[in-house]
């Protein structure tokens, strides 16, 4: 589809990745962009000054919220799915599963709250797309964010679920993959780190040529080579330092 021209909306929309997705959108014609935010009163009248952008309320585990939003933006024709959480929760530990169930009711009903809500929308203007930011983690654990791994994983399929389902009304469903990003939530990562807008500029192009998956680094293509090998040879450092 073509990027320029387009109605867009963009959830977890004033910082990080989310933030550089409004950017990279205005920069290549889009014709108007929704901002959507948990907490529009925390958004600065300076944060978004460009007249195509309008900021609405979305919070993934506020169902309300998600049912507003899709009633207000009936022009829709490109969906991305940014906003997520990270809380460090393992799986064993004595308070893990409470941060698991955050992550998955973010990661996986969230957002198919959202693509639920918005299916018809797009629909009714032609099919459009929908972009899902997954992670390398998505295919690999580690530990001390064994949680997020589980929901990202979880919410891969759930991408490539809804893909086959709205293939009929002809809506490209596209799974974006990266390692680590440079953005708040990667705060004390000791690692190489993607700009936000490059992560942005790598899922639009991926959105404009029709492809379905976007690896966007190095990183997320050795883990996803990895996964046809036999995974001791993945995990063997990490279980040799346990």
């Amino acid at each position: 589809m073509n990027i320029a021209g387009s109605v867009a909306l963009v959830t977890g929309a004033n910082r990080g990745i989310g933030r550089r997705f409004v950017d990279e959108l205005l920069d290549r014609g889009a014709a108007k962009v929704y901002a959507a935010v948990r907490n529009p009163d925390n958004v600065k009248e300076t944060e978004f000054t460009d007249a195509r952008v309008e900021v609405l309320r979305l919070d993934l585990l506020d169902d309300t919220s998600i049912a507003d939003a899709a009633a207000r933006a009936t022009d829709l024709t490109l969906l991305i799915n940014n906003a997520g959480i990270t809380t460090g929760a393992n799986l064993l530990g004595a308070n893990d599963l409470d941060g698991l169930r955050r992550e998955l009711d973010t990661h996986l009903f969230g957002t198919l709250g959202v693509i639920r809500a918005f299916a018809p929308v797009l629909a009714a203007n032609g099919g459009g797309a929908i972009v899902d930011i997954h992670s390398a983690l998505s295919w690999f654990s580690t530990n001390g964010a064994n949680g997020y791994a589980v929901a990202k994983a979880a919410e891969w399929a759930m991408t490539n679920g809804v893909r086959l389902e709205l293939a009929a009304q002809n809506t490209l469903v596209v799974g974006i993959h990266l390692g680590a990003a440079d953005t708040d939530m990667m705060a004390g990562y000791d690692g190489p780190m993607t700009p936000p807008r490059e992560v942005a500029a790598a899922a639009l192009d991926g959105v404009a040529s029709d492809a379905i998956e976007v690896l966007v680094d190095d990183w997320s293509r050795l883990v996803k080579a990895s996964l046809a090998n036999d995974p001791a040879d993945f995990y063997a450092e990490a279980l040799r330092s346990a």
